[in-house]
């Protein structure tokens, strides 16, 4: 049987795994199901449409499931989905979706610090950190890996690609593509994000081949869609890493940041190895 705290309200229609632990004063309402070994700490709030995977933790004062807010929703099933061993520090918020079946998402081995809010639609993937205070608008995206440092915030519909490392305080209103370090408000790219890429198995020929994509797209005299275009028609999307930035790229609808603090071909001894 779950171990309730007898403080705790939960709802005889919630669905609790039999390892599950729910704190004083937590609040666990009917459409719910949270999976084996996940742990709700203290004053942990578990509103309705709300899916968690396993071996979670939610420390004091975090609240799941909120209505979203958007004047678009009205009332329909949506719902808030997180994976498995994600870690919601202190007063994390995370709203349900806009639209009928529609999900909010945090991915797998996920963690959100103090603060964090995801907006209504936002998808956070997986192994993904964000810092204290760290905002998502709806619709917003964080891909695998990547890293949003302290009180940085992304506009809504904007996309923050796989192993990026936002700075602090960013503003970010066009999209980040894979493997790249941005800052500022508004942020703009500065670099690749060799130590990322590193502790992610990438060998220096695999950055090399990605810092040598990058050099062509914002560096190759073509404008950017076109230089996309002819990446793409050229065979060089046959690599992985290098598919994935021309994909996300290609499927770009906010448009993407410029490369303005430093040249990519400018330092090559610090840039890589």
């Amino acid at each position: 049987m779950p171990v309730i705290h007898p403080t705790a309200l939960v709802s005889s229609k919630a669905e609790l795994e039999d390892d599950v632990v729910v704190g004083p004063f937590c609040i666990v309402h009917d459409r719910v199901r949270i999976g084996s070994g996940t742990v709700l700490s203290a004053f942990v709030t578990v509103l309705d449409f709300v899916e968690t995977g396993k071996n979670c933790r939610f420390e004091q004062h975090v609240v799941l499931g909120g209505e979203p807010q958007d004047h678009a929703f009205n009332g329909e099933e949506s719902w808030v989905r997180i994976g498995d061993s994600v870690t919601l520090r202190e007063n994390v918020t995370v709203h349900r979706a806009t639209g009928e079946g529609a999900c909010t998402v945090v991915g797998d081995e996920s963690l959100l610090m103090e603060g964090v809010h995801v907006g209504h639609n936002a998808v956070v993937g997986k192994r993904a950190t964000l810092a204290n205070k760290v905002g998502l608008s709806g619709f917003s995206s964080v891909g695998n890996g990547a890293v949003m440092g302290g009180m940085s915030g992304i506009h809504q519909f904007v996309r923050v690609g796989a192993l990026c490392m936002i700075g602090g305080l960013s503003k970010i209103v066009k999209d980040i593509p894979p493997y790249l370090m941005a800052d500022g408000h508004p942020a703009d790219i500065y670099g690749l994000n060799k130590v990322g890429m590193r502790r992610a198995g990438f060998d220096a020929s695999a950055r090399s081949a990605v810092r040598s994509i990058y050099e062509e797209l914002f560096r190759g005299g073509l404008p950017f869609r076109q230089a996309v275009e002819r990446l793409a028609a050229s065979g060089k999307g046959d690599d992985p890493a290098v598919g994935e930035i021309l994909s996300f790229c290609g499927e770009s609808k906010r448009g993407v940041a410029l490369w303005t603090k430093g040249h990519a071909s400018r330092g090559k001894d610090h840039e890589d190895d």
